[in-house]
């Protein structure tokens, strides 16, 4: 593992000791829905679940973690976990497991398998990724919340190359704020992929939830590399508090093939995300 990587763990256990953090309540998907009342001192689980999700029928919903390929600040409850199967193109199938370690921290893996459904029998194994999150600010009014992370998993390996052509995200810095409607929050980010150019990119995401039954996504990612930015959409939709089915297509708009004969073009992806407490 890089020592990047393990130095940005070591940080993160560091904030997220008990010390660190017994002000302040676990953060949730937006920063004004979180200005309630803190919870009372003792042994009671923290939730980071949005008000109006327990308002409006009492659905509860788990943190939408992410959207499409881009982060938010929400994390999941301590001792909480996730599970996300992701179906793209050519039969490839995205597995990613979460766990909610501390208060605050997230950490989880993922693993890539090219050409896993259907009749071709070249499926390819890729080598396994992690993930880190640790949200460090819940908000207050109109400051956003914000969260620090790594993500190690990219898009669409190139087996000659041994690289992805969408790059993994990397170091990341999010915030969310709930804008001028109520569901409608933003999600912009900016991130370092790749430490030898130090080049940084950033992505503009917007999700506009339905009272948590579905939620409209769209991403404007890579922004600051014009000609390889993406444009994103998708629908997700809650079945149950803790099951979530996503649609989406990623790379509107583009054409062309990457340098390995892969389609740029547009890609029809499919998410089944699982996620409850232990």
């Amino acid at each position: 593992m890089p020592r990047g990587v393990l130095a940005f763990f070591f940080l993160v256990f560091l904030f997220s000791s008990p010390g660190a953090v017994a002000s302040a309540e676990t953060g949730g998907p937006e920063s004004r829905r979180d200005s309630g009342p803190r919870p009372e001192a003792g042994p009671s689980k923290v939730s980071i679940r949005p008000k109006h999700a327990a308002e409006a029928g009492g659905r509860g919903l788990q943190p939408d973690v992410s959207l499409i390929d881009t982060p938010t600040t929400s994390v999941l409850d301590y001792h909480g976990y996730a599970t996300t199967a992701r179906f793209f193109s050519s039969g490839g199938v995205l597995e990613h497991v979460s766990f909610g370690v501390f208060h605050r921290l997230n950490i989880g893996a993922s693993l890539n398998v090219d050409r896993l459904i259907g009749s071709d029998s070249s499926t390819r194994v890729r080598a396994p990724n992690v993930q880190a999150k640790y949200r460090f600010f819940d908000g207050d009014g109109w400051i956003p919340s914000a969260a620090v992370g790594f993500d190690g998993q990219g898009y669409l390996y190139d087996g000659t190359a041994k690289r992805y052509n969408h790059r993994h995200r990397g170091f990341f810095l999010v915030a969310t704020q709930e804008l001028f409607i109520p569901g409608l929050q933003a999600h912009p980010s900016v991130n370092i992929s790749d430490f030898d150019s130090n080049s940084i990119y950033g992505a503009i995401p917007l999700s506009l939830n339905f009272r948590d039954w579905v939620c409209l996504m769209f991403e404007w990612d890579s922004v600051s590399d014009w000609s390889h930015s993406r444009i994103n959409s998708g629908l997700r939709v809650y079945v149950t508090p803790g099951f979530h089915l996503d649609f989406g297509v990623r790379g509107i708009g583009q054409g062309g093939r990457f340098d390995d004969g892969a389609p740029r073009g547009p890609e029809r992806v499919a998410q089944i995300r699982y996620s409850g407490n232990f």
